[in-house]
């Protein structure tokens, strides 16, 4: 083993530093700063290049982070990014996303011996920033193409990285979405300060050098159906993502400046991107000046509390039913949230939402935790005369979404769903009911992280590599 590593009972943890919490409140940038390649050498060092790496067992990709920490320790860099690429179609936006903390570094050995994580993400995005600077990432060049193509409704990660691996193999690829920019959840729904929006526009940039073809504005069911793309294309694969917000029913929930949690991220990414936008501009979908509330416990939630102090408002509060111990979202970014002035406001839930015309107020119920339910977290119980009031002129739902009904969208009433509405496909092989028509992601998984549906991107181009072999071996044969 090379003597650069097992560094970690000699060196501290370190991540990159944050920029200062009252200039980041500023701007929309993101609010890490870059390592610096001394730096990033002796926190890959740190690695104890474990016999069984749980940080990779516990990545969905299984990237092999003690290999490219270890590459990155000896500065052998550009092999670093060879080896984290050959597993994840885009490791600078999981090196910057991906909640960690939940994940890989979560389940570090050497965190659990006292000696704090070593800071894969931080890594990784480093990695990956230094291989684009260098000019080592390329688009695909292919030497053959097939006669085979590929529709992919999507242009989301799932998408992005399925026509990815397929155009690699030679495939014609076509992306539809709905959207005016491909990169779906990435561009649209989180916000610069975490994912800045040149680094996904790069990305996409690159597939389209290599010969992807990206078909945007396009909704099926009305710009074609689901059966015109079949026609079309040799096979198909649906990765929608989810969309449709999950609703609170609540007296007053038809009040004025209630907005579900993706139309007020839109409006802010849209504006940040250069977009004239309509709501915002008239200061409807803008949180400048008010008292923020916003319910749920998420990342999502997370991103809309950042966001709100961004645009300057007045106050802003976060509703969560449970603890700060049980919240679903990134540890790290309820710290950062916490340092930049948003109040949470743990173990509480919305009753009703009071006003005239526009949401003057939150009538809010104090909540304990009791015993357990089916899923292993204390079920919330709502505490007998705890209400109490909470001013707001603006309150953002973050409570998770759920998938459209696309076999009504798409015109395709024999495409099946299962029960919660996700399209069904078959375990093994991410095929539909439908013959040539796979799905992958969220629209299959229900509303997950990125890095999954980059996993399950990653799967479904697998198997829809072996369907178009199979079929043109079928189509030979009987030639």
């Amino acid at each position: 083993m090379s003597d650069k590593m097992l560094k970690f009972t000699k060196i501290g943890q370190q991540t990159p530093p944050k920029r200062d919490v009252i200039n980041r409140k500023e701007d929309f940038n993101e609010i890490y700063d870059d390592f610096i390649k001394q730096k990033a050498q002796e926190q890959s060092s740190r690695c104890s290049q474990c016999g069984v790496p749980f940080c990779q067992v516990h990545c969905p990709l299984s990237n092999n982070i003690p290999d490219w920490l270890k590459l990155t320790a000896e500065g052998r860099l550009k092999e670093a990014y060879e080896l984290s690429q050959s597993t994840n179609n885009m490791p600078e936006v999981c090196g910057r996303i991906c909640p960690q903390d939940r994940l890989c570094e979560g389940n570090c050995v050497i965190e659990q011996s006292g000696h704090g994580t070593v800071t894969i993400g931080s890594m990784e995005k480093y990695i990956t920033d230094n291989a684009w600077e260098k000019g080592w990432i390329k688009p695909i060049d292919i030497k053959y193409e097939k006669n085979q193509s590929v529709g992919i409704i999507g242009a989301g990660p799932a998408g992005l990285a399925a026509a990815e691996q397929l155009r690699k193999n030679g495939y014609k690829i076509t992306v539809y979405d709905r959207y005016d920019r491909a990169g779906g959840l990435l561009i649209y729904g989180i916000p610069n300060f975490k994912l800045e929006k040149n680094v996904v526009e790069r990305r996409t940039k690159l597939l389209k050098e290599g010969g992807i073809e990206f078909v945007k504005n396009f909704e099926v069911g009305k710009d074609a159906t689901l059966e015109q793309l079949r026609k079309k294309h040799d096979v198909i694969l649906i990765a929608t993502g989810v969309y449709k917000p999950r609703e609170i029913e609540l007296p007053g929930n038809d009040l004025e400046n209630i907005f579900p949690a993706m139309e007020f991220l839109t409006a802010s990414n849209k504006k940040g991107l250069g977009d004239k936008v309509e709501l915002f501009d008239k200061g409807i979908l803008n949180a400048e000046g008010k008292d923020i509330v916003v319910i749920g416990g998420g990342d999502t939630a997370m991103d809309c509390v950042r966001t709100s102090v961004r645009q300057k408002a007045k106050s802003v509060k976060c509703l969560y039913r449970r603890d700060k111990e049980n919240m679903p979202g990134s540890a790290r970014e309820v710290a950062n949230a916490e340092e930049e002035g948003v109040e949470f406001v743990w173990l509480s839930s919305p009753k009703e939402f009071k006003g005239t015309n526009k949401v003057e107020n939150l009538i809010v119920e104090q909540i304990q935790l009791g015993e357990p339910d089916d899923s292993g977290r204390r079920r919330p119980q709502v505490m007998e005369g705890s209400e109490f009031k909470i001013k707001a002129d603006m309150v953002i739902k973050a409570l998770g979404f759920n998938p459209e009904d696309l076999p009504y969208l798409f015109d395709a009433k024999e495409l099946q769903v299962t029960k919660w509405g996700t399209v069904k496909t078959d375990f093994d092989t991410m095929e539909t009911n439908l013959n040539g028509v796979f799905a992958a992601g969220d629209i299959v998984r229900g509303a997950s992280l990125v890095v999954w549906a980059i996993k399950d991107g990653r799967d479904a181009a697998a198997a829809m590599k072996t369907y178009l072999e199979n079929a043109e071996l079928k189509k030979s044969k009987v030639a």
